[in-house]
């Protein structure tokens, strides 16, 4: 797959939707990038332009389901869209105490209505032209649901099938789409974790398999493998393992 010349990011003003951008800048490659920080935003673009980008940002909450829908369908008129990447997240946790219910309803709102928002308005452009890829920002997280973070493991689960189901739907018309679940990365999410978070690696690293499993056209770009392994191994254990087991893990 050749590599793609626009390119729509969604959470690109941190983590890894900021190496994303800063990985596909290139002379020649238009971005369209937006974000909630308006500030790191602009660091970001600035970053990608001395790459030779041309770098478009936009202030945007994915929640605002006519606002996003608005900035993809205008990205789209202005250049048509090889590769739109849904990143934009968010998580919650209280340092043992569990998700409160507004965090509850509002990583869903984010995680999962987000990222309806983001791709279903790119696609009919996509399909009339048989062409373009879309990528979505699961994790690790959605192959079993945590005490800590049940929410968050939930959308993220709820999020990673529905890519897995539109892959095979749009195969037709030619569009690609690939579900990303990645483990433990250096991020602002991870930041405030205060437990040992196996097999961590930085957002550089991360973003070029991303980029390697895209360019590839892989359904499922999930890395660590060691991680990988461990979540799937979980989701298939018998509950009263797990119970066993989430007893005595750290909480977000």
């Amino acid at each position: 797959m050749s590599a793609p010349a626009s390119i729509l990011i969604t959470g690109a003003s941190s983590g890894l939707g900021a190496g994303l951008a800063r990985a596909y800048a290139r002379a020649g490659a238009t971005l369209h990038l937006s974000g909630r920080d308006g500030a790191r935003l602009e660091e970001v673009a600035a970053q990608c332009r001395t790459r030779g980008a041309e770098a478009r940002t936009t202030l945007l909450d994915v929640t605002d389901a006519a606002a996003t829908q608005a900035w993809v369908q205008a990205a789209e008129a202005a250049c048509p869209l090889d590769l739109l990447i849904a990143n934009a997240g968010i998580s919650g946790g209280t340092l043992g105490g569990g998700e409160t219910a507004g965090q509850s309803r509002a990583i869903f709102a984010v995680n999962v209505q987000g990222v309806f928002n983001t791709v279903l308005p790119a696609l009919p452009a996509m399909q009339g032209r048989r062409r373009g890829q879309v990528a979505i920002m699961a994790s690790l997280a959605g192959f079993r649901g945590f005490p800590g973070a049940p929410a968050y493991c939930a959308s993220k689960a709820a999020i990673r099938v529905w890519g897995e189901g539109l892959r095979g739907e749009l195969a037709p018309f030619g569009i690609g789409v690939s579900v990303i679940c990645p483990g433990f990365v250096e991020t602002p999410m991870t930041a405030v974790n205060q437990f040992a978070m196996p097999f961590l690696m930085d957002v550089e690293q991360a973003s070029a398999i991303m980029v390697r499993g895209l360019a590839a056209n892989r359904g499922r770009i999930a890395f660590p493998w060691q991680t990988h392994l461990l979540a799937r191994m979980a989701g298939c254990l018998p509950s009263a393992w797990i119970d066993l087991i989430a007893a005595r893990m750290p909480k977000k």
